[in-house]
C-alpha cells in the first residue's frame, strides 16, 4: 500500500500579484505552491518525508509521475532483472530520492534518512496509479484556491500527459 501526500507552507507564500492563468512551466514548477511532501507506507508504518517548507508540490508530483515512467522503459516490464533507476534532486539542496525498479518493484530511498533504514518498496502498477492520482489531486486543491490556474494551457498538458489510471 502506498499514500503520497503533501502540505502547503505559510512560509512560503506565492507572490500576491501571480497571474496563475498565465504563468509559465518554470514558475509553475519552480517558484509557487511551496510546502512539504511525502511518501509512506501504512502497512509498515513508515514514509519519506521531507520537513524543509519550501518544496514545490506541483513540481514534486509532475516529476514522480515523470520519474514513474521512466523506471518503465525495459521492454521487458515486470519481468526484467536488470535494475532502472531514477532519481528527484531537490533543487534548494542536495539532497534527493532514489527509485530503482527491479522486476515489478520499485525501491525509494532518499539522502536525508540513515544509511542503514532499508527503503520503502512499493508495487510499480500502484506507484503509477497513486502518483497520477496525487498529481490530479493536488492540481484539483490548487485550481479550487488559485483562480485562473484551472485556465492555464500549461496545466491542461500536464493532465492530458498523466491522465489517471
Amino acid at each position: 500500500m502506498l499514500d503520497i501526500g503533501y502540505s502547503l507552507s505559510s512560509r512560503f507564500p506565492d507572490p500576491p500579484q501571480t497571474d496563475y492563468r498565465e504563468a509559465d512551466t518554470h514558475t509553475l514548477r519552480h517558484d509557487l505552491f511551496c510546502g512539504d511532501v511525502y511518501l509512506a507506507d501504512p502497512e509498515t508504518d513508515r514514509e519519506l518525508s521531507t520537513a524543509w517548507g519550501w518544496v514545490p508540490v506541483l513540481d514534486f508530483a509532475w516529476a514522480l509521475c515523470d520519474i514513474v515512467e521512466r523506471i518503465d522503459r525495459d521492454p521487458r516490464g515486470s519481468r526484467s532483472s536488470t535494475p532502472q533507476w531514477a532519481e528527484l534532486d531537490f533543487t534548494e539542496s542536495a539532497d534527493r530520492m532514489v527509485f530503482e525498479r527491479r522486476f515489478g518493484w520499485v525501491d525509494v530511498t532518499a539522502d536525508w534518512t540513515r544509511r542503514d533504514e532499508p527503503p520503502l518498496t512499493f508495487n510499480h502498477g500502484e506507484l503509477r496509479r497513486e502518483a497520477r492520482d496525487f498529481l490530479h489531486d493536488v492540481l484539483a486543491d490548487l485550481t479550487d484556491m488559485h483562480e485562473g490556474l484551472a485556465d492555464n494551457p500549461v496545466v491542461w498538458d500536464l493532465q492530458a500527459r498523466f491522465p489517471r489510471v
